[in-house]
């Protein structure tokens, strides 16, 4: 049986190595960037991220991506892989994700979840996430 808990977190990039896939006549263009993030609090770890990204005439985008995540969860150590689909508009990077069926390992096999991140221009990060891990 599992039960259902909130984890939130800070996180903050370590690193971004983006690099332009296609551009169409200066009305937008694909990228795509690894990532390297540092979380702190309930989740706590690091993320390896690999977005695509469609940044419009505007500079708005749209956001998908899968990221490996490994460290501690409820004291539990392990990794585990989210989907992200989001957009970028106006400084703010926001996006919903869930955790991949059959992605964690370690003491978080079994994870099931599913959550919201937010990044603002000012520096200030959250991460939500709903989740589910089987008891021990």
């Amino acid at each position: 049986m599992a039960t259902a808990t909130r984890a939130r977190s800070t996180f903050q990039v370590k690193s971004w190595d983006e690099q332009t896939s296609s551009e169409v006549d200066g009305h937008f263009k694909i990228t795509h960037a690894k990532v390297a993030f540092t979380y702190t609090g309930d989740v706590e770890g690091e993320g390896a991220m690999q977005y695509l990204m469609l940044y419009r005439e505007d500079q708005s985008a749209a956001v998908i991506g899968l990221e490996r995540i490994t460290g501690k969860l409820s004291g539990r150590t392990g990794s585990f892989v989210l989907s992200h689909r989001g957009g970028y508009a106006n400084g703010v990077a926001s996006g919903e994700f869930e955790v991949v069926d059959g992605s964690a390992s370690g003491d978080l096999a079994g994870l099931r979840g599913h959550g919201t991140a937010v990044a603002q221009s000012d520096g200030n990060t959250e991460f939500t996430m709903e989740y589910e891990l089987p008891t021990q």
